[in-house]
């Protein structure tokens, strides 16, 4: 019988485990070359394990929830050729039950007699009453289940998420692999940074002329709109460049100065914020830039963001304007000096040379790491990204 592993994937040196996130198949049921069996979530992204041949799941070794290395066999294939000319019933080449498929589909229950009898009527209320997921059980038996035989701990191995029901009309959902490093890594922040933040408002009227003048040419020329954020990258870039030590990171004693210009673009997903970096920012165009972004957000919605896109990056720009938010303290993203926070537009009553107007102004929020950035420094960097926000024209004569 020609068995074939199934294997998690070399996993970068940033990423130390997977946990298994989802099986699509279940054992006895056939795959083809290249379908996708089984997702892995990291700390980072998703990971998605295709079928290296065609055939038939033969076993799954690492069930939902199980932490996996690099390298690790998670299950494995009965390899078949022209599987789809052939018709195979597991069951009945094989008459042993496997545990981990005797509650895979309600089916199963319903066509097999002598399966459906061996559930005591304590054990099925059991199920029934507590709403339990029965992917998620281990079974401690293979003749007559009781209740008892449930195993208790069932709900620590059930999917990642899964609602477990539980007493006092309170539920306990397994924190993602993401969710969990985005706690560790604030509280790394928190603990490990001076952190401080300085805000600034800019008048957002000249982006948005420009905007409203160019957007439909640049759409036509490069299939794409023109959004604010390639204008907040363009600023900063500059910005960066004027004050180097906000493009720099703290190593022991030293000091770490970036000659590259990587940029991470704050993606809010599903699972948790993600930030993929816009590598050689300097180096790109608008358009680039626009379109880049856009891959970056397609590809967080798909989970087809590779570890790759996130490892590196030397400052964040995240905006929390697109959720409405009117001011925040956005915190750092180690080991980075420095993070700016976007916030909604709103018009606003201001004194314009003794006269009041309304205009569309946005707050900037600067959050820095006071132990390499001066109050001088981090204030002065939000000024000048405010003012060639406020005057674009900057850019090109390079003040």
């Amino acid at each position: 019988m020609n068995i074939v592993n199934i294997l998690v994937p070399d996993l970068p040196d940033s990423v130390t485990n997977a946990v298994v996130a989802k099986w699509y198949k279940k054992i006895g049921e056939i795959v083809h070359l290249d379908e996708k069996i089984v997702d892995l979530e990291t700390d980072k992204v998703m990971l998605e394990i295709s079928s290296p041949c065609d055939g038939i799941i033969n076993n799954i070794l690492k069930q939902t929830g199980c932490i996996v290395q690099s390298s690790e066999i998670i299950g494995k294939i009965k390899k078949i050729n022209n599987i789809e000319k052939k018709k195979i019933d597991l069951h009945e080449k094989d008459q042993s039950i496997h545990p981990d498929n005797f509650f895979n589909k309600d089916k199963i229950l319903n066509n097999n007699k002598n399966l459906k009898n061996s559930l005591t009527p304590s054990a099925r209320r059991f199920i029934k009453v507590h709403n339990i997921n029965t992917n998620s059980l281990n079974i401690n038996k293979l003749n007559t289940f009781r209740k008892q035989d449930i195993n208790p701990d069932f709900q620590k191995t059930s999917n990642l998420n899964n609602i477990n029901a539980l007493k006092n009309n309170t539920y306990r959902v397994k924190m993602t692999q993401l969710r969990q490093k985005i706690a560790e890594r604030l509280l790394e922040t928190k603990n490990n940074t001076a952190m401080l933040t300085t805000f600034n408002e800019v008048n957002m009227t000249t982006i948005i002329s420009l905007r409203k003048k160019y957007n439909e040419l640049f759409q036509e020329k490069y299939g794409i709109r023109l959004g604010f954020m390639s204008f907040f990258v363009k600023a900063v870039v500059k910005a960066l460049r004027d004050f180097p030590k906000i493009n720099a990171t703290i190593d022991k004693t030293d000091i770490i100065f970036y000659k590259n210009f990587d940029i991470s673009i704050a993606v809010s997903t599903p699972r948790g914020l993600i930030t993929p970096v816009l590598r050689n920012a300097d180096q790109k165009t608008m358009s680039e830039i626009e379109k880049k972004i856009k891959d970056f957000s397609i590809k967080s919605i798909n989970n087809k963001i590779k570890v790759e896109d996130l490892i590196g990056g030397n400052f964040t720009i995240t905006n929390g304007g697109i959720f409405g938010s009117l001011m925040s303290t956005p915190i750092i993203n180690p080991p980075q000096m420095a993070i700016l926070g976007m916030h909604a537009i709103k018009d606003r009553p201001m004194a314009i040379n003794g006269i009041v107007k309304i205009l569309p102004m946005m707050y900037l929020a600067l959050s820095y790491d006071h132990r390499l950035i001066d109050g001088k420094e981090s204030i002065s960097f939000l000024n000048q990204v405010k003012n060639i926000l406020e005057d674009f024209n900057r850019i090109i004569i390079d003040i």
